[in-house]
């Protein structure tokens, strides 16, 4: 008889942090990649503060959230960019199977579209705006999509002369294919996706909008991006 894997107790405790409805609406809105507030994340759960607090505390004893306190204010944020990819990936699988639900009233499905079309999947580009970087740098020779995602040499030079920095002292890798939810396509996540997407949102080529996490082209990164990758800025709204 085989003895049982040693990672088998860590594995089942950290499925039971996730496996909690409100734990994990709070954990897929720490995907926007900033940090919250426990009675905003209350608010968005549709919870009671002592509850959300609750749940939070769990988290952050089991590091899967990271705590930062500012003042008399105490902020959680998703520990690392792991326990995101971990969140992502979980969430990627059961989107397909999801209730469909009819967006309540205007300002519901605008938001949705909004989503749809631009956000960012914790700390890189998703939706269709995420797809379309993909693509070009994929149609320009900068990143392979053959057994994973790579930059290439002529993309890590693309990088380079566009003036983003890639920081490759760490252990995340620097390209990593990210399965998009809504366009059911991989896009990019890893070091490159998101030094891309902080230096789009520092240059004002993207700004967020709304409390979500969708983000819009502004007029300049569409300029910005048809000059660099080539992208037709209809593909960006």
């Amino acid at each position: 008889m085989t003895s049982r894997d040693p990672r088998a107790p860590e594995l089942a405790r950290l499925a039971g942090l996730i496996a909690d409805e409100t734990r994990a609406a709070c954990l897929l809105a720490l995907l926007d990649g900033r940090a919250w507030t426990a009675g905003e994340l209350a608010r968005h759960a549709g919870v009671a503060a002592s509850t959300a607090s609750e749940h939070l505390h769990r988290l952050v004893a089991g590091g899967v959230l990271a705590e930062e306190r500012q003042g008399r204010h105490r902020y959680v944020r998703l520990a690392d960019a792991r326990v995101a990819q971990l969140v992502e990936d979980l969430a990627a699988q059961v989107a397909p199977g999801a209730v469909v639900r009819r967006p309540r009233g205007l300002r519901e499905t605008s938001a949705g579209s909004a989503m749809a079309r631009g956000r960012t999947c914790y700390d890189h580009f998703a939706g269709r705006l995420g797809i379309a970087v993909t693509d070009a740098l994929t149609a320009r020779g900068l990143l392979l999509q053959d057994t994973g995602f790579a930059l290439t040499d002529a993309g890590l030079r693309w990088f380079d002369s566009a003036g983003i920095a890639l920081d490759r002292t760490g252990r995340r890798p620097l390209a990593r294919a990210c399965l998009d939810w809504t366009e059911r396509r991989p896009h990019l996540a890893g070091v490159a996706g998101a030094a891309l997407c902080r230096h789009a949102l520092d240059a004002g080529w993207c700004v967020r909008i709304g409390s979500e996490r969708a983000v819009k082209v502004t007029p300049e990164g569409e300029r910005a991006l048809s000059e660099l990758l080539g992208i037709e800025a209809g593909a960006l709204r």
